[in-house]
């Protein structure tokens, strides 16, 4: 079928659900929701099937709707409606939620319902879950309703008024609120994490107003409550009445007449107004006996190291950069056969930390410090030959972060992850060696045609293109565990050990045709001039993600094209698609992380 994706941002969500469709044999267009006129001229110029949206802040008008069966995907169970459904979820501490995806009607989320699955909610932050167990819930839903709307024998069902629970408002920040004075750190973690990503938990600190984002607890700092204990990896410890706990980022509300200020580690952010505080590190080994927060671990099970990272939105400074190649280093210097890097649950990297740039004193300056320090990390992966590297990509991963993982010597995927393995976007040529890793593992054709197309990946279809060596169908927690499993049994494995066996001698060999620190220097070439150039698109470009900025209209190689001409897909394919979802009729929103 042809189907319209309508979302107010290409968001995760949006982004897999149109990898999804696609890699079921769909022809899919993204209209983004800028206005009434950017959707109507949208639908006019795809003439969909159907139109789908994953994530909308805004109604539909009446003359699509009536027109066209537009199915919505709601971020809450049967019965749920209003803006902040999953902002509530967590807010209030529930262990079940659910996702429903029900037709644009005349009132917000009281269309009948296509589909609705449910999902257990495990204690983590509202992006966290929104990008793993939503994602999931959200994905079978939609699939499911596409299915049933292409069979075009399913009627859907009216919402039972008598089982709703109403319409919740908005979730504002006098009920997000922290009372230092009497909060138990529980309620204090519910605050935090229902509101991580957007908006942030309005507080006074220091003199000043910030948005708190992201909270973790602490298992041994104690003080007055409200009182900042320590500083580590960034974050900064801020006491309980009956404990601690972590906030890594922070961000200034706005004044008039001033920029929209953004999100950054919270020591960066407080600057001067920081007070001496101490330094508390974790050592990455020791992070497993403490129940506190660190963004960097590491264990040992047998042969097989597991080196985590997690750093808040995926991004990468020049110092966590740094960090985590020490840690892998030593990591390198234990006894074992198999290192897995990564294996989270939520995103593996992003690349570099566009916001830490935006805010430093010199863009130009940090741009070139931090891909330097992401090419040393992946150098220093693409030169490990004493023993097998696993990337585990548990969630996201895109530009620099996703050819982090192409450097080791397998990239597992959960089945869920998106990967966008490509820099254009952002005004980049890109570094970080892909031009001689993705090349040697999708081909050269392949790797250009990606490269151009800039769309997201799926983590099957990227397995089919060589991309990816293994994807695991997991729940979003259990994914670090099977990782570690898989790799025990690669470790004991006799092909292992020739693997390992044959790396030094490959690399040299590699090395002789051309060396690493030749496609280094090209790609640094071309990023350094981008970099240094305060006309480049680059510094445009990053400086409206960072801030925020709204576009204009529907990016090129999303949209629908000229209007009244739908995208050309051979026909077979077309017919084989139709047909498969016609024999299926019953197959196993919005808040943006």
């Amino acid at each position: 079928m042809h189907i319209l994706l309508v979302a107010s941002a290409f968001n995760s969500l949006t982004q897999r659900v149109h990898a999804e469709l696609r890699d079921r044999g769909h022809t899919v267009a993204v209209g983004l929701a800028l206005s009434d006129v950017h959707l109507r001229d949208a639908v006019r110029g795809f003439a969909p099937d159907l139109i789908v949206a994953p994530m909308l802040r805004t109604a539909i008008p009446r003359d699509v709707w009536s027109a066209h069966t537009c199915l919505i995907v709601h971020p809450g169970p049967l019965g749920d409606r209003g803006p902040s459904s999953l902002d509530w979820a967590i807010h209030e501490g529930v262990t079940r939620w659910g996702v429903t995806v029900l037709q644009a009607d005349e009132e917000m989320d009281a269309g009948d319902v296509w589909a609705s699955v449910e999902f257990s909610v495990p204690p983590v932050g509202k992006s966290d879950l929104y990008r793993n167990e939503v994602s999931d819930a959200a994905l079978t839903a939609v699939l499911r309703a596409v299915d049933r709307f292409a069979s075009g024998m399913y009627t859907p069902r009216p919402q039972d008024s008598r089982a709703t629970d109403g319409t919740r408002p908005y979730l504002r920040q006098e009920r997000r609120r922290i009372d230092w004075r009497s909060d138990p750190t529980e309620t204090v973690l519910r605050k935090l994490r229902a509101a991580d990503s957007q908006p942030g938990v309005l507080d006074e600190l220091l003199g000043g107003e910030w948005f708190l984002h992201g909270g973790h607890p602490e298992d041994r700092l104690r003080g007055r409550p409200g009182e900042l204990l320590a500083t580590r990896a960034g974050g900064v410890c801020r006491a309980t009445v009956d404990g601690a706990v972590w906030i890594p980022e922070l961000r200034a509300r706005r004044q008039p007449g001033q920029p929209a200020p953004f999100r950054l580690p919270a020591v960066l952010a407080l600057g001067d107004r920081l007070p001496p505080l101490p330094a508390d590190p974790v050592p990455p080994d020791a992070s497993g006996r403490r129940g506190t927060w660190t963004d960097i671990r590491y264990e040992e099970t047998g042969a097989v190291g597991h080196l985590t990272f997690s750093f808040p939105g995926g991004a990468m400074s020049t110092t966590q950069c740094t960090r985590l190649l020490d840690a892998y280093r030593t990591a390198c210097s234990r006894p074992t056969s198999v290192l897995v890097l990564g294996g989270g649950r939520d995103f593996f990297s992003n690349g570099i930390h566009l916001n830490v740039i935006e805010a430093a004193a010199d863009p130009a300056e940090e741009s070139w410090a931090n891909i330097n320090a992401m090419n040393d990390l992946v150098e220093a992966v693409l030169t490990t030959t004493d023993r097998l590297v696993v990337a585990a990509v548990g969630g996201n991963a895109a530009a620099g972060g996703a050819m982090l993982a192409l450097a080791a010597d397998e990239v597992w995927c959960r089945r869920g992850s998106v990967l966008n393995p490509h820099y254009r976007l952002m005004g980049l040529s890109g570094s970080e060696y892909w031009t001689r890793t993705l090349p040697s593992r999708v081909g050269p054709e392949t790797a250009e045609r990606i490269s151009r197309e800039a769309l997201p990946l799926g983590a099957e279809a990227a397995e089919r293109l060589g991309l990816v060596d293994r994807t695991i169908a997991c729940r979003p927690q259990d994914f670090p565990g099977e990782a570690v499993r898989l790799a025990a049994r690669l470790a004991l494995s006799t092909a292992a050990q020739a693997r390992i066996a044959r790396k030094k001698t490959a690399l040299e060999r590699q090395e002789a045709l051309k060396p690493l620190a030749a496609y280094r220097q090209e790609e640094l070439a071309a990023m350094r001039s981008i970099f240094f150039d305060p006309d480049a698109p680059y510094h445009r470009l990053r400086r409206a993600f960072v801030r925020k900025e709204p576009p204009t209209r529907t990016p090129p190689h999303l949209g629908v094209g000229v209007p009244g001409r739908r995208t050309a897909q051979p026909s077979a394919t077309r017919d084989r698609a139709v047909t498969a979802t016609a024999a299926l009729t019953d197959v196993p929103g919005p808040t943006d992380g």
